[in-house]
């Protein structure tokens, strides 16, 4: 059975930075793209950064919204990805899910092409 679970949100203000963690069990790691999606009051869920597996070049891949102030990192050994999230905005907080999928590195950024999903971990970003 896979499990994602994700730790790390929280309350922050503007400028900030936040680390999300997801730790990863009952799949092999290295064979799946990690990414992050997030959810805000209202809105679809929306992409935020993938790694992708090795096997596929293990390259990683940003919302415009994020990219230049977010680093997604995975480890493989200890079956890990992180999402390092600076200089927040208010516009960043919502609810971040760590994902997994084997799907084709063009459909990469589409949640419906994710079969695991966590539980979710609330970013707060609020002076």
């Amino acid at each position: 059975q896979v499990q994602l679970a994700e730790s790390g949100g929280g309350l922050v203000e503007p400028g900030a930075s936040l680390r999300l963690s997801c730790e990863a069990s009952g799949l092999t790691f290295r064979n799946y793209h990690m990414a992050w999606f997030r959810q805000a009051p209202g809105k679809d869920r929306e992409f935020v950064a993938v790694s992708a597996r090795p096997g596929s070049g293990g390259n990683s891949y940003y919302a415009d919204s994020v990219k230049g102030r977010f680093t997604i990192s995975r480890d493989n050994t200890k079956k890990m990805v992180h999402l390092l999230m600076n200089d927040l905005k208010a516009e960043d907080a919502a609810i971040y899910y760590c994902a997994s999928s084997q799907t084709e590195l063009s459909a990469i950024r589409q949640p419906g092409m994710y079969v695991n999903w966590g539980q979710g971990t609330q970013v707060t970003v609020s002076s």
